[in-house]
């Protein structure tokens, strides 16, 4: 009997949905669980289902390079919890992930036991990783660097650089947003001063970095 718990799957691989679900379906507290193939389907079923209590997102999916992903979810969507589930756990990744905002991180290749006692830490408010991660210093100071710019930005800020990464013109960031036009304008401004960069386009490069980032690590 499922409980009043909702948590979204966000995977391509339908076999893996299907393993993550099983693992959900055998906690205590049965949730509602949720599922999308691509990254444009999850961010759809977050706004179909706005009380969502958790989502387990894939680091590689149609739609969305690694850990650009992340950083939009958590900008539009910024009160659900985000856990990595990701065969790329390398304790590099499992540290960028974390420092974007994930709520923890869990192995594609962890047991049922394990998959379970991550999402119930993180339900539970904790912040969970794989046992034995030891977290370390970022390695490459260019990303490291780029994180902690990325960490200045507003919410709103990231909601308008990841709709300037989908290629939205500042008029149709301002009508999504409900703001002005000039409201966007500052808000961009303020995104190029803190990435230190002098456009749009390297303000969208900025970002893909990130995945690029994830993919390499």
């Amino acid at each position: 009997m499922t409980t009043g718990m909702t948590i979204i799957i966000a995977d391509d691989h339908p076999l893996f949905r299907g393993a993550l679900k099983q693992a959900l379906l055998g906690m205590a507290e049965e949730p509602a669980v949720v599922e999308a193939g691509d990254f444009e389907a999850a961010r759809a079923t977050v706004e179909r289902n706005p009380n969502a209590d958790l989502m387990l997102l894939d680091l590689s999916m149609p739609g969305v390079s690694g850990l650009s992903g992340l950083i939009m979810l958590r900008a539009e969507y910024p009160s659900l919890p985000v856990v990595i589930v990701s065969a790329s756990d390398d304790a590099t990744t499992i540290r960028r992930a974390l420092d974007l905002g994930a709520s923890g991180f869990i192995s594609k290749s962890a047991s049922i036991d394990e998959i379970r006692k991550g999402i119930s830490a993180v339900l539970e408010g904790n912040i969970y990783t794989p046992d034995g991660y030891e977290r370390g210093a970022e390695q490459d100071a260019e990303v490291g660097d780029l994180i902690n710019r990325l960490r200045t930005l507003t919410p709103q800020q990231s909601r308008v650089l990841s709709m300037l990464a989908e290629g939205l013109l500042n008029k149709q960031i301002a009508y999504e947003l409900g703001v002005s036009e000039a409201t966007i304008k500052a808000h961009v401004s303020a995104i190029l001063l803190k990435l230190n960069v002098d456009s749009r386009t390297q303000a969208v490069i900025q970002l893909g970095k990130i995945g690029a980032a994830a993919a390499a690590a």
